[in-house]
């Protein structure tokens, strides 16, 4: 059985929380990470139940932060956004799928390819710190 897709925006999910984070912008992004591995067993709520796949998509200065067991980390080597819509194409067509972002456009690029989506607080609530 194919596991549902959650891909996040992580540059938009750490954005979403005024805690310091542009002062390190790559723990930032590890910390997102190391709290979403949890929901790789557990599932998410209002999208599935565990298993679940979890792509952290990274750019800029958390380009090299690495996967971990439970969550892939997909670093854009140009635009974020084009990134994930890329990888909804090309892995969440035929399986459930969504993509946590509060970025409108990214929103609708996503859905072309029938991703659901879900803001930040569907995840955030669980990294911070």
């Amino acid at each position: 059985m194919t596991r549902p897709l959650l891909v996040v925006d992580a540059a938009n999910v750490v954005g979403s929380v005024p805690d310091g984070w542009w002062r390190d912008r790559f723990g930032a992004a590890e910390r997102l990470r190391d709290s979403l591995v949890p929901f790789a067993t557990s599932g998410l709520d209002g999208f599935a139940p565990g298993p679940l796949e979890i792509v952290l998509v990274v750019e800029g200065k958390a380009r090299d932060v690495a996967s971990v067991p439970g969550v892939r980390v997909v670093s854009a080597p140009g635009s974020g956004d084009d990134a994930m819509v890329d990888l909804v194409r090309a892995e969440g067509v035929d399986r459930m799928c969504a993509v946590v972002t509060a970025d409108r456009e990214l929103r609708r690029r996503v859905t072309e390819f029938g991703a659901s989506v879900m803001g930040p607080t569907s995840v955030r609530g669980n990294h911070r710190r």
